[in-house]
């Protein structure tokens, strides 16, 4: 059976975006954005809600992103060969191809993605992971941690849920982000 994987870029004190909503606060740096792109190229189907969805559709749609270096040409070939499952009430169509709109999420269907899967899966943005972790569906968590403190907005990891970590591997990158791996012990 494939894992789900939550992954995704947090501050210091666990903030994916800030008290005014906005979610791309960090710098690029190369060698994050790599590990990154091998994340996504490692996994078959990526599940979003609709407003991170909305922030990577560019990945596909507009090839400037693509043409910018070798590093964003990668990444973009990896994300457009990953299968998207998208969870929104009010997308009406995607722009991408090999997506699948979903107005609500359901645990049964993501427990029959997993197992029908020949490679894990990642889920993305807060309020879906949420869900997830509330449906005992995350096999594994990797975090972005960076070196920021934002002192409030959307937590990263969501309240009331309680889960017990096992550390699978970190990476420390030069620019002082560390990637943690953790799997979700049963």
């Amino acid at each position: 059976m494939a894992k789900l994987i939550y992954v995704t870029n947090t501050s210091l004190d666990g903030y994916i975006e800030d008290s005014r909503g906005a979610f791309n606060l960090y710098p690029h740096n190369d060698a994050v954005f790599a590990a990154q792109s091998g994340l996504i190229r490692s996994v078959g189907t990526l599940l979003y809600g609709r407003r991170l969805y909305q922030s990577m559709a560019p990945w596909e749609t507009d090839a400037a992103l693509a043409a910018q270096s070798s590093l964003t040409a990668d990444f973009a070939s990896a994300w457009q060969a990953a299968d998207k499952v998208v969870y929104s009430t009010t997308l009406a169509a995607a722009p991408t191809t090999r997506t699948r709109l979903e107005g609500r999420f359901d645990p049964a269907s993501v427990r029959d993605m997993k197992a029908a899967a020949t490679s894990d899966l990642t889920v993305g943005g807060a309020h879906l992971a949420a869900q997830a972790f509330a449906a005992g569906l995350v096999d594994e968590c990797q975090l972005f941690v960076w070196p920021w403190i934002l002192g409030g907005g959307k937590p990263g990891l969501p309240s009331g849920t309680r889960a017990e970590l096992e550390l699978l591997d970190e990476h420390r990158f030069g620019n002082g982000v560390v990637h943690l791996r953790y799997r979700i012990r049963a």
